[in-house]
Formats: structure tokens, C-alpha cells, sequence
């Protein structure tokens, strides 16, 4: 958490929480580290990590591309200014309305599957993604490189599909892998990168190798920046990579107020953010840094352990578990780091919740980046009688 305490606390007085913050610096720092490791790389940003437009404009600013899995993600991109080379269209299961919009900004479709050859509009250019069958170390739902997964064409298949490509007339620009998000080993993108690099006797040379994106917040960047590009000159092609949860997990903070205690076997903090502000422990068991705000009336005490847990009539609405804090009271405030990706963008309105206020810190003062959603809005779309 790189803010000052201070500069939490005067967020939190003014935009109220749960409230997610930003701090533009750290995200500025997070895009440096990526070109300084990886040199001359085209980089895309994984929009589904946060599209929160202010950042998307600042990422565009600094020349960042983006990689869209959704109808709304292209009309986001599309929106802050992207296109043609600076879009990216993934996913397993791309509809017609997703194809044809791709199609029309001048983007690469990446193609996951042989039946999609059939399905692109005429002249597109495309990678085609491969799964190298890799157990890595991550959560098993973020493995999207491992053999179970339903990501991308076999390392058989895929000299096959880029042939197919050109027979239909696209263009097709090369291969595409991504083996997970949050990975904590630099081995895993090690053997990913040879496995790609074995087809090279079948392909010849390509435009393109995208190597994706999934580096842990604390890993070798420049140890696999270094395999990315030798598998990338394998192939005599330029090297794309697609960060998300790199660029912005740590620029990003969940602010959240103590709404009182309990204990009955373990202790508990309850708080006002839970499941439906940010998803990732119940949904990976990810684990995020907790840090109170709030002055220890003894603090040379070491504190007691607690469960933080949120609101939700939910056994799993637990936002940390056995952390030692400090004694809380009502009121005190909690700061959750590492919350910049697949936090906001995972939110909901469960329970009819409103989803939080984001806003960034520009290095002088805040800027309210998202507002607070209001009940009215929440079920405004149901009104329709």
C-alpha cells in the first residue's frame, strides 16, 4: 500500500465506503516495470482486470493496447479511443455481435478454437491461441493453460488452424499463449514458451508471438521477459504481451469501515465490504494484505486474530481470515491492498447492494473516478411496465 494513512483517511471521509482507491503513481511505476523487462513488446492491457475508463484513458495515454473478451469491454475500448492495432478480441465463446464489432475497429481476433475459422468475418487477422497442457502454480479456476482447461487448440492442432486461416483468406499473424492469471513460479512461463517454440518447424515464421500475461505481483519479470523473447525470436516474430492484474493490483485499495465485533468460537470483525465489493477470497481463496487504520490504544501489543467478514447472509462472506489486528472499534477503518484487479470489475449487486465509489489519487488530490451507484439505479432496468 503505497498512500500515505492520511490520504486514506480523507478518501474514506469523503466518498464514504466500502471505497476503492488508486493511486496513479503506482500504476504509472507497474507499466514501467513491464517495458523496461520486456523492452520493445507491443503490451495490451486485460481490460477485464479493471475497466474503470479513467485508468483505461491513462493506460491509452501511454500508448497501452487492450485485450477485450467482451461485447461491452470492445465498446469500452472503443469508447477511450482504441483500435485497429490496439485491440485485441479473446475468449472461448465469442458471439456474432463480438466478431462483427472486432471486424469493424480493425482488431486481431484471437481464435480459440478450429471451429471459429469458419465464423470470422472475411480478412481478419487472428492469432491462434495454444494450451500447452501445463499444470502451473495458481489457483486451479485461473490454470487456463493446464489440459482441463477449455482455453485455446492443442499444440497439435495448431499448425493445422494456422494453415486453415490462410486457406479462408484471413491474416493469419501467429499464435497466441496465456497460461493463467496470478502464477507464482517464472518456470511455468519457462516450459510454456518451449512447448510453443516446438512448432516452429511446422509453422515457419510468424508476425507474432502473444505470450500473454499472469505474472504473480512478485514475480521474475525479468527472468521471463528474457524466455519471451527468445521464443519470439525462435519465430522471427515481434513479441506482444497482455497484462492485467500486473498493471493494477497494486495500485489499487479496498477501504472499509469496522461495523462491530464477535466472538463465538473464533473472533470475527465485521465490516461493510464483503463478498459483493470484492469476490476474490471466496472465489480463489486469494489472499489480500490487511492493514487497520485505526491508532492501537496499545500498541505494544501485538494484537488479536480475526476473521474480516462482511455483510452477506454468506458462510463464505470472509474478506480475510487469522489476521492480527490491532483491538477495532465501530467506525475504524480497514485497508485491503492488492485490490486494483478483479476487484471493482467483480463487484456486484447482490442483495441489492450498490456497488462502491472508485477514486484516484493524482499525486496532489483525489478525483472521484466512479460514483456510488443509488437502490433507483439497481432496478431501474426492471421498470419497464
Amino acid at each position: 500500500m503505497s498512500l500515505p494513512r492520511a490520504e486514506l483517511l480523507t478518501a474514506a471521509a469523503r466518498f464514504g465506503t466500502p471505497l476503492y482507491v488508486y493511486d496513479a503513481a503506482e500504476l504509472d511505476a507497474a507499466l514501467a516495470r513491464v517495458r523496461a523487462a520486456f523492452g520493445e513488446a507491443r503490451v495490451f492491457y486485460a481490460m477485464k482486470a479493471n475497466p474503470n475508463l479513467t485508468l483505461l484513458r491513462r493506460l491509452r495515454a501511454a500508448g497501452v493496447g487492450f485485450e477485450c473478451v467482451s461485447a461491452g469491454e470492445i465498446a469500452r475500448a472503443e469508447h477511450v479511443g482504441a483500435s485497429g492495432d490496439a485491440l485485441l478480441i479473446n475468449g472461448p465463446a465469442k458471439s456474432a455481435q463480438e466478431y462483427a464489432a472486432g471486424a469493424q475497429l480493425g482488431a486481431t481476433l484471437i481464435v480459440d478454437r478450429a471451429e471459429e475459422v469458419g465464423l470470422l468475418p472475411p480478412r481478419s487477422k487472428a492469432l491462434v491461441r495454444v494450451n500447452p497442457a501445463l499444470a502451473v502454480s495458481t489457483h486451479d479456476h485461473l490454470a487456463t493453460g493446464a489440459a482441463s482447461s477449455k482455453f485455446g487448440v492443442t499444440l497439435e492442432q495448431a499448425p493445422d488452424v494456422l494453415r486453415a486461416l490462410r486457406a479462408a483468406g484471413h491474416d493469419a499473424r501467429g499464435l497466441h499463449v496465456h497460461i493463467g492469471s496470478a502464477i507464482r513460479e517464472a518456470a511455468d512461463f519457462s516450459a510454456a514458451f518451449a512447448r510453443v517454440a516446438e512448432l516452429r518447424p511446422q509453422t515457419g515464421n510468424l508476425e507474432v508471438l502473444d505470450v500473454g500475461g499472469g505474472w504473480s505481483v512478485g514475480a521474475d519479470l525479468p527472468g521471463i521477459a528474457r524466455e519471451a523473447r527468445a521464443a519470439a525470436a525462435v519465430f522471427g516474430a515481434q513479441l506482444w504481451v497482455e497484462p492485467g492484474r500486473y498493471l493494477v493490483a497494486q495500485a489499487g485499495t479496498l477501504l472499509t469501515r469496522v461495523v462491530g465485533t464477535k466472538r463465538t468460537g473464533r473472533n470475527f470483525l465485521l465490516t461493510d465490504a464483503g463478498m459483493t465489493e470484492l469476490l476474490r477470497p471466496m472465489l480463489y481463496g486469494a489472499q489480500h494484505p490487511v492493514t487497520a487504520l485505526w491508532d492501537d490504544p496499545q500498541p505494544e501489543t501485538a494484537g488479536e486474530r480475526w476473521d474480516v467478514a462482511g455483510p452477506a447472509c454468506e458462510s463464505g462472506d470472509l474478506l480475510a481470515r487469522d489476521v492480527c489486528l490491532p483491538s477495532p472499534h465501530p467506525g475504524d477503518l480497514l485497508a485491503i491492498a492488492e485490490a486494483g484487479a478483479y476487484g471493482a470489475s467483480m463487484s456486484s449487486s447482490y442483495l441489492t447492494r450498490s456497488r462502491p465509489a472508485e477514486a484516484l489519487w493524482d499525486g496532489s488530490d483525489w478525483i472521484l473516478i466512479r460514483r456510488r451507484e443509488t437502490p433507483q439505479e439497481l432496478w431501474a432496468a426492471e421498470e419497464i411496465g
